[in-house]
C-alpha cells in the first residue's frame, strides 16, 4: 500500500483522486458522478463515503451568492430584455454546477477521508 501524501483535500478535491494515495481516480469512467467501488492503487473502499447532497448543497448557496448579484449589476449597467437574463444566467448556471460538481464532491470526500479516517477502515 502507498504511503500517503499530505496534500490538502481542495488539492485531492480538484484533481478527483483518492483521498488516501492521492493516485487513482475516484470516479468511474466518462463523465458520471459515480465513485469507483474501491481504489485501484491502494484498495481504500469508496463505498464507506458519504457525501450524500453536500456538494449540491454548497454549490446551489455559492451559485445563489455569485449569480444574483452579477445578474443584478448587469441589469443595472447593460438593461438587456428579460430573455437575455434568462438565457445568459441559465447557461452560466448550467455551466458552473457541471463543471464543478466532480471537484466539489471529490473535495467532501477527501475532508471526510481527512477528518475521519476510522469511519473508512
Amino acid at each position: 500500500m502507498p504511503t500517503p501524501k499530505k496534500s490538502s483535500p481542495l488539492q485531492i478535491g480538484l484533481a478527483c483522486k483518492c483521498p488516501r494515495c492521492e493516485q487513482g481516480d475516484l470516479y468511474k469512467p466518462g463523465w458520471t458522478l459515480d465513485l469507483r467501488d474501491s481504489c485501484e492503487q491502494c484498495g481504500l473502499d469508496f463505498q464507506k463515503n458519504d457525501a450524500a447532497d453536500g456538494p449540491a448543497f454548497f454549490l446551489i448557496c455559492f451559485l445563489g451568492v455569485m449569480i444574483v448579484p452579477l445578474a443584478l449589476v448587469l441589469d443595472m449597467l447593460v438593461h438587456p430584455s428579460i430573455w437575455v437574463h434568462l438565457v445568459l444566467w441559465t447557461f452560466v448556471a448550467l455551466g458552473v454546477t457541471l463543471g464543478s460538481l466532480r471537484p466539489v464532491k471529490a473535495f467532501i470526500v477527501a475532508l471526510q477521508f481527512r477528518h475521519r479516517p476510522t469511519d473508512w477502515e
